[in-house]
């Protein structure tokens, strides 16, 4: 729906046309709807946590359960009074908004000086872990072009849809990663340090991957302005260019030496991450590269250290709104459209995905001088797909990388990966366990072999 469509000459305070929403009801849906999602999903992430999974798992959960394929099926007249289309552009917008200032702050804490001493070690793991999956998901892609057919792609992938279900498979979620760090108290670990950096690491090399593709794909929606794929490329270079080497010294100078008001502050910074994503979607890429741009050129304090008062709020409102993303991709996730095919193909994918990235990151970790659990350490963590799969899957979307079919795919691969962490990291820990007790103590229960 276009902002005409909600002016004040095309809308009165009378019910508009078979069907339409007058303005008070279209508040009162949106707010109705908002209370809803919000509370829906924070208390799913709550029992998620509960249940020992991420909270976003919970969160993704309930996102898929509000939307068509759940609740649209089941109860198809609450669905339609509780989410009417009216108020689609509303939520959506505040998707957009929760998207651009979570990745802002992702971008502001985004430090690869933190690699340290272990720097070779997590970059060979960040390679590996990407380089495996990424040759996998991109060979499948051209292998299995039948299968794809079937689940709404063409017959002749684009050169960025093939480069699309490589990066789908090589992606992994810093923030969930950090998060699950934490919580198994592996934030002091070698394998926890070297799984954190290689993600970051990781993380970088996605995302320049992903922004390729989506524009040699245009952007999707008009965006990109007609421009073909070498203006496009040239325009984004000189805007990174001119966000570092600009940029950075000017918000030195305007936000931090004048010490403004920190409510001014943040809504400048705030208001500066907004119009980069402007640009980015402008020059055919997604509104999540103006925003992690934006963050990564935000001057830190002295010596480096992130700023709590900046941080804090940011971090805060992010949490609060992003539900509004996780119900938006719970709207396209098409369960009751899923065949045999597109089951089958959530099975393999999956399997690939796991493996391929455990696989890599274990064996890269176990060349760096890890031993061989604390190597299948940093596998597992690496595995975590999460909110960052999400997003990538989104801008795919978007882009036209991907169909309603295999999107579903993906988003359930994804919270697969990611319900998988935990379970596999208990599992190591207590393999683990297992063979470095004294011989002594497991003699009673190994039996010695005797030939």
């Amino acid at each position: 729906m276009s902002a005409d469509t909600l002016s004040s000459d095309t809308l009165s305070t009378d019910t508009l046309g078979s069907g339409a929403l007058s303005p008070d009801a279209l508040i009162t849906h949106f707010v109705g709807a908002s209370a809803l999602i919000l509370v829906a999903a924070h208390s799913g992430g709550w029992l998620a946590r509960r249940l020992g999974q991420p909270y976003i798992v919970g969160q993704l959960a309930t996102g898929i359960a509000l939307g068509p394929s759940l609740l649209g099926s089941m109860a198809p007249d609450a669905y339609a009074a509780l989410f009417p289309a009216a108020i689609g552009p509303a939520l959506t917008g505040l998707a957009q908004f929760s998207l651009v200032v979570f990745l802002f702050a992702v971008g502001y804490e985004l430090d690869l000086k933190m690699l340290g001493v272990r720097a070779r070690s997590s970059v060979n793991v960040a390679l590996a872990s990407f380089a495996v999956p990424m040759a996998v998901g991109s060979g499948c892609a051209l292998l299995f072009g039948d299968a794809l057919h079937d689940l709404g792609m063409p017959g002749d992938l684009s050169p960025g849809m093939v480069v699309f279900a490589g990066v789908a498979l090589a992606t992994t979620a810093v923030p969930v990663l950090t998060a699950i760090v934490r919580e198994n108290g592996l934030s002091r670990t070698v394998p926890g340090v070297v799984a954190v950096s290689a993600a970051g690491v990781l993380d970088a090399i996605c995302w320049t991957v992903l922004a390729g593709a989506l524009l040699e794909a245009g952007g999707g929606d008009g965006a990109g302005g007609g421009l073909g794929w070498p203006w496009r490329v040239l325009l984004t270079v000189g805007y990174v260019a001119l966000m570092a080497c600009a940029a950075r010294p000017l918000l030195r100078l305007l936000l931090w030496r004048t010490r403004l008001e920190p409510s001014l502050r943040m809504a400048l910074l705030i208001g500066f991450a907004l119009g980069s994503a402007w640009v980015t979607h402008a020059l055919g890429l997604h509104v999540i590269f103006g925003a992690l741009l934006a963050g990564v050129v935000v001057p830190r304090e002295a010596g480096g250290t992130l700023d709590p008062d900046l941080l804090r709020p940011l971090l805060s409102v992010a949490s609060l709104l992003l539900p509004f993303f996780f119900v938006l991709s719970g709207q396209s996730v098409a369960l009751n459209s899923m065949t045999g095919t597109g089951w089958a193909a959530l099975a393999v994918v999956t399997l690939l995905a796991v493996v391929t990235k455990i696989g890599s990151g274990a064996a890269a970790a176990g060349l760096g001088g890890l031993d061989r659990h604390d190597a299948w350490t940093v596998g597992i963590l690496l595995n975590t797909r999460g909110l960052t799969e999400l997003i990538a899957l989104n801008a795919g979307l978007d882009a036209g990388l991907l169909s309603a079919p295999l999107y579903t795919v993906l988003v359930f691969m994804a919270l697969a990966t990611t319900l998988l962490t935990q379970p596999l990291l208990l599992l190591n820990a207590r393999l683990a366990t297992r063979e470095r007790r004294p011989e002594s103590a497991r003699s009673t229960a190994v039996k010695p072999y005797a030939g």
